[in-house]
């Protein structure tokens, strides 16, 4: 099932049965119903964003017409929602058999915050590849980055995502590595294409040529597949997300990269500080480029100590590979349609040290 937004039909591959137009409130019913003839169990992702109404609240809409039982994945869950975001996730949580986070950090949050019962709480970690561990060398010549030193972040892009403390620490780091390279991965969101084109990426650009650094940084503007994101990431000396919120609870390109084996440099976030802890990666304070700066220059200047922090981040992150994550959530679905009172609340810890 898929949720399309406003303008033309998506295509989509031929797994996708049902389609939901984001905004017509009717449809939420109408693919439920249809979706409960065909199916045991409804997984529902859910993020404020993703789901129509305001604050996404046809998702509510869509579980109550379902005569299934349904699992719900929170990818968003917030400290300080508004009262209609609590009761929208509140409500969520009650109408479905079970709930998953990806964190700890996250189960804990529902439970203290939105007094869900632990007992319906399962954490899975995000789902990453079963890669190799290699060396960032063995990669760079086929994406043209042979004898550059490179930092990496990627995602789709948009403000929020703190790229512009990288680019002020990168002066820093030119001077004592000049083969450094920032390379910001991703395509931008097509949201923020929509409503402004590449202003964003090209105030980014010009942030860079001010600061001197514009031959250290490259931009790759597209949407890549997975075969080729893996190569980008094997190819990273240094992966970064210097994310400014620091209540974010999961992130996507932070658990590839530890599924890559990388050294990682990250603003301690919710989720960062919970995965990257125990020295599975490095912390540095929100808006601090000088501190970024130096994290980036340590690990660049020590060869053994970045592999080494890439190594316990790899080792961490066997846990989530795909294989894994599907066994986990294969139990999940299969006590919800058994309706099944869960023996524990959680069914696959990801961090032990939280």
């Amino acid at each position: 099932m898929a949720i399309d937004g406003a303008g033309p039909w998506l295509d989509y591959p031929a797994e996708v049965h049902h389609r939901i137009r984001r905004d017509s409130r009717s449809d939420y019913r109408t693919v439920a119903r249809r979706l409960s003839a065909c199916v045991d169990v409804a997984s529902v992702q859910h993020e404020y964003g993703i789901w129509g109404g305001d604050d996404g609240e046809a998702v509510l809409d869509f579980v109550d017409a379902l005569s299934i039982p349904a699992v719900a994945t929170l990818h968003t869950v917030l400290r300080s929602p508004t009262a209609r975001q609590r009761r929208i996730l509140a409500d969520l949580v009650r109408a479905t058999a079970a709930t998953v986070v990806m964190s700890r950090a996250a189960a804990a949050l529902l439970t203290r915050e939105y007094g869900v019962d632990p007992a319906r709480i399962d954490v899975i970690g995000h789902g990453v590849p079963d890669l190799p561990l290699v060396p960032s060398h063995t990669v760079k010549p086929a994406l043209g980055l042979a004898g550059r030193e490179v930092i990496l972040s990627f995602g789709l892009l948009g403000p929020g995502k703190g790229y512009e403390l990288a680019l002020e620490a990168l002066p820093a780091v030119a001077e004592k590595h000049p083969d450094v390279l920032y390379v910001i991965l991703g395509a931008t969101h097509p949201e923020l294409v929509r409503r402004e084109g590449e202003r964003y990426r090209a105030s980014l650009a010009r942030r860079a040529r001010g600061l001197g650094v514009g031959g250290h940084v490259r931009f790759v503007d597209q949407f890549v597949e997975p075969d080729e994101l893996t190569r980008w990431l094997e190819s990273a000396d240094i992966f970064v997300t210097p994310y400014p919120n620091l209540e974010q609870i999961v992130s996507g390109t932070l658990s590839y990269a530890m599924g890559a084996g990388r050294a990682i440099v990250s603003t301690p976030y919710v989720y960062a500080a919970e995965l990257l802890a125990d020295g599975r990666g490095v912390l540095v304070a929100p808006n601090a480029p000088r501190d970024l700066a130096r994290a980036f220059n340590a690990l660049l200047g020590d060869d053994a100590a970045r592999a080494a922090l890439g190594r316990r981040a790899y080792e961490h992150s066997r846990r989530m590979v795909w294989p894994q994550v599907g066994l986990a959530y294969g139990r999940v679905f299969a006590r919800a349609a058994g309706r099944l009172v869960p023996s524990r609340a959680y069914a696959m810890p990801v961090s032990a040290s939280v």
